[in-house]
């Protein structure tokens, strides 16, 4: 699946999956496969991202459960866990994975969502750091890239 990236998007930053982590690169999970963070073997080769064709989570694959789960357990503190909109609960268990182990977790206001169910799920599960409208969540990205990510304190 490398090498698609540049067809997809036009863009060198933007790929697939299997591969290594890459600081600033964003990474897409293909249909029909989950996307999950891996710790790397050898420990000193880092984070790497891996393909699962397991059963859809919440009738989702990929799921952003899935996801979040594996990132959580990864990068803990230092993980960013955003939920958007959304149709159906997908998110809410692996946002509150990345709350649980420390991470940063946002949530999109509802009502400036086209579907609020995923974030709402999410919501009620556990309490999120941040709830913000589209323009405070890209500030809050901009904001993060030109310093240094930190937990929730």
């Amino acid at each position: 699946m490398q090498g698609w990236s540049s067809r997809a998007s036009g863009r060198d930053d933007v790929r697939f999956a299997m591969e290594p982590v890459t600081p600033g690169t964003v990474y897409f999970a293909p249909p029909n496969y989950h996307l999950l963070v891996d710790a790397g073997l050898p420990v000193d080769a880092g984070p790497q991202l891996a393909l699962s064709t397991d059963d859809p989570v919440n009738h989702s694959r990929p799921s952003i459960d899935v996801l979040f789960d594996s990132a959580a357990e990864v990068y803990r503190e230092h993980l960013l866990g955003i939920i958007l909109t959304g149709a159906n609960e997908d998110g809410a268990a692996g946002l509150a994975a990345v709350h649980d182990a420390g991470g940063l977790t946002v949530a999109q206001t509802p009502g400036t969502a086209q579907s609020s169910a995923m974030i709402l799920s999410a919501l009620e599960r556990r309490p999120v750091d941040l709830v913000l409208d589209l323009e405070g969540i890209a500030k809050l990205l901009n904001g993060m890239c030109a310093s240094e990510p930190r937990g929730r304190t």
